[in-house]
């Protein structure tokens, strides 16, 4: 039964996903009902999750599956794009216009997986030591700080052009997310 709800929840964040890539790529006033429609299908999902394994609960499963799904529905539109042409090669390329490199591809994976991961783990043990409360309370909301960040920091990374901006400011943050933690003593 449990499969069956976490199915329910990745189809959820997945037409969620959809749904707002279309209000994405048609911009100007034609987007704003797919877009309003594909947060409320995103904020039904957690309701649906929320309803079916609990409160917080629901919201820990919700968060990684619809993240997953979400990522699944932007990986599918990946697309290969086509050099520029020779007349223009002489004109300095506009960043978004930059043709894509192997190691700004690798470096760009490795922002937006496992060192985003590592900053928002950061933020969220940073949570966790500084915040007051009941102890169970910040690492619980430490625990789901990470998968927000992580959200973040993937679709930061990659919007952004600048990708060696994006690696300073994500090795800062986990500098200062860990740095405060010890500091601390967690």
């Amino acid at each position: 039964m449990d499969s069956l709800w976490m199915a329910i929840i990745g189809g959820g964040g997945a037409a969620g996903a959809l749904l707002l890539r279309r209000a994405w790529s048609a911009r100007g006033s034609d987007g704003v009902a797919w877009k309003w429609l594909g947060w409320g299908v995103m904020i039904a999902t957690f309701a649906v999750a929320m309803a079916a394994f609990g409160s917080m609960r629901g919201l820990f499963i919700a968060f990684p599956i619809t993240g997953v799904a979400a990522l699944a529905v932007v990986a599918s539109g990946y697309e290969l794009r086509r050099r520029r042409e020779r007349k223009n090669r002489s004109l300095a390329p506009e960043p978004i216009e930059r043709a894509s490199t192997w190691w700004r591809g690798v470096l760009r994976w490795l922002l937006a997986l496992p060192i985003g991961l590592i900053a928002a783990m950061g933020i969220g043990i940073f949570y966790t030591a500084w915040t007051g409360g009941a102890p169970q309370t910040r690492l619980v909301v430490g625990g789901l700080l990470i998968p927000v960040v992580w959200g973040a920091c993937m679709a930061w990374t990659l919007a952004d052009n600048r990708i060696l901006r994006a690696l300073a400011f994500l090795v800062a943050v986990t500098a200062f997310g860990f740095g405060l933690a010890i500091v601390r003593g967690f």
